[in-house]
C-alpha cells in the first residue's frame, strides 16, 4: 500500500482504495455515504453498529488535550448518527481515542501493586467523572490532570449515549493496557448501568485468562449492583502480542492454537448465556464472531433456553463486508444482527483494516468461501432458474464450516 501510494499519488491511490478495499469494508467518509450504507443494511434485516477507527498506541501520544477533545466531538457525532440506525442502537468506542495509551500503561502497572491499586477505586473514578478533583499519589501532577480530563470525556460520551438510548461497546486493545481500559469501562458501567446495560466491555477469547477476567467482572457487577454487557471476540492483536512476549521474555498470553481459542470462546459464551437466561434485563451479550460453529451453538442455546430473538439480550455481530452469508441468514431468521461499520477518511481507516486483515486469517478463508457461494448462486440464476425464481427459493440454512 505504501508503494502504491508513492507510485500513484494520493488522489489516484484514494480512488483505487474506494473502488476496492475501502469501498468493500468501510461505510464512507461523508454523512450521506454513511446513511446510505446504514439504510442498505436495514433493508436486509441487519442493524448498523458504527465504529470510529481512532486509537493510539505507546509512543504515539498527542500533545495536549486538543486531539482527545476533537475525538470526543467525533464520538458525539457518532452517537447522533447511530440514533438513525433503528431500534436498540449501538456504537463502538476505543478508550485510547480519549485517553493517552502511555497513561493507560502507567495505570495498568499501578493496578498490579496492591497498595496503589486501592487508590484507583471505581468510586473515586466516578466522583472524578462528576467533576471532583483527582489527586492520585501514584500519578504525577500532569498524569492526574490528563486522567481527570479523560474521565470527564468518558462521562460526557456515556451520558450523551444514555440520554439518546445508544449502547456503547468499549473495545479491548493490547494486554499491556487492557487492565486500565477495563478499569475505566467498569467505572462507566457503575455510573450508567444502574437499570440498563448501556456500557459494555469487550473480552478477547484468544487470551488464556479470558474466562477468569470476565468472571471477575461479573462478580464485581453483582457486588456493586450494576448491569453487565459483554462483547465477545476472539481478538485482533495476536501477532503483536506474541512478538512482544517473545521480545520481553514473558509467557505468551495467547492460547496455543485455534482449537484452544475456540474452546475458550465457547466457555465464555456459555457462561454469559447462562446469565442471560437467568436475567435478560441485567445481562446482555453480543456474539461478535465470524465463526459459524460459535454462531450455531449460540442459536441452539437461544432456542433451547427460549431467549427472545429480537429482544437484544443476545445479539450477533460481524464486520462490514465480511461473512455476509452468515449475517444475512441471521437477519432473515429474525435474530438481532449488527454489522460493525468503520467510517472516516481513508488515511484514518486503512490501518484499522490492514490490522484486521493480518489478524483474521480465518476470516479471509471465509471470504473465499463466500466468493465461491456467490459464484455458485450467480451461475444458478443465469443458467437454471433466473433471478425471480432464485430469490423465491433461497436456502437460508447456515452452511457448515469446519474452520
Amino acid at each position: 500500500m505504501q508503494l502504491t501510494r508513492k507510485a500513484l499519488g494520493q488522489k489516484l491511490f484514494s480512488a483505487v482504495m474506494k473502488a476496492s478495499a475501502y469501498g468493500q469494508f468501510v461505510a464512507g467518509e461523508t454523512l450521506p455515504e454513511i446513511q446510505q450504507s446504514m439504510e442498505k443494511l436495514k433493508r436486509m434485516g441487519i442493524r448498523p453498529m458504527l465504529a470510529v477507527p481512532i486509537e493510539e498506541d505507546i509512543g504515539e501520544d498527542k500533545e495536549g488535550e486538543k486531539w482527545y477533545d476533537r475525538n470526543l466531538d467525533t464520538m458525539i457525532r457518532c452517537v447522533d448518527i447511530s440514533i438513525t440506525g433503528g431500534k436498540r442502537s449501538m456504537m463502538q468506542l476505543k478508550v485510547t481515542a480519549l485517553m493517552s495509551a502511555e497513561l493507560c500503561k502507567t495505570i495498568t502497572h499501578h493496578l498490579k501493586d496492591p497498595v496503589t491499586r486501592k487508590s484507583l477505586s471505581f468510586e473515586s473514578l466516578v466522583r472524578a467523572m462528576d467533576g471532583q478533583t483527582l489527586h492520585l499519589s501514584c500519578l504525577t501532577k500532569e498524569e492526574n490532570h490528563h486522567f481527570l480530563a479523560s474521565l470527564q470525556r468518558f462521562n460526557k460520551i456515556g451520558q450523551y449515549a444514555k440520554d439518546n438510548k445508544v449502547h456503547v461497546l468499549v473495545d479491548a486493545e493490547y494486554t499491556y493496557i487492557n487492565p486500565a481500559l477495563t478499569l475505566v469501562t467498569l467505572a462507566m458501567m457503575m455510573k450508567f448501568n444502574q437499570s440498563v446495560p448501556w456500557i459494555w466491555n469487550t473480552y478477547q477469547c484468544y487470551l488464556k485468562e479470558a474466562y477468569n477476567l470476565i468472571n471477575e467482572d461479573i462478580e464485581l457487577s453483582s457486588r456493586l449492583g450494576f448491569c453487565f454487557g459483554a462483547k465477545l471476540v476472539r481478538g485482533a492483536y495476536m501477532d503483536k502480542e506474541r512478538k512482544l512476549a517473545k521480545e520481553k521474555g514473558y509467557p505468551d498470553p495467547i492460547n496455543e492454537n485455534w482449537e484452544a481459542t475456540n474452546r475458550s470462546y465457547q466457555r465464555v459464551l456459555d457462561r454469559m448465556l447462562d446469565l442471560v437466561g437467568e436475567n435478560s434485563e441485567r445481562y446482555n451479550i453480543i456474539v461478535a464472531s465470524h465463526n459459524e460453529a460459535s454462531v450455531k451453538q449460540a442459536i441452539r442455546r437461544i432456542e433451547t433456553m427460549k431467549i427472545s430473538k429480537e429482544g437484544g439480550a443476545v445479539c450477533f455481530g460481524q464486520l462490514l463486508g465480511m461473512c455476509d452469508h452468515v449475517s444475512m441468514t441471521l437477519g432473515q431468521k429474525g435474530y438481532a444482527i449488527y454489522k460493525s461499520i468503520p467510517y472516516g477518511p481513508i488515511d484514518d481507516v486503512m490501518p484499522y483494516l490492514v490490522r484486521r486483515a493480518q489478524e483474521n486469517q480465518s476470516v479471509l478463508l471465509g471470504i473465499r468461501k463466500e466468493r465461491d457461494l456467490l459464484q455458485k448462486e450467480l451461475k444458478r440464476r443465469i443458467f437454471f432458474r433466473g433471478r425471480k425464481n432464485a430469490e423465491n427459493n433461497v436456502d437460508y440454512t447456515l452452511p457448515t464450516d469446519k474452520r
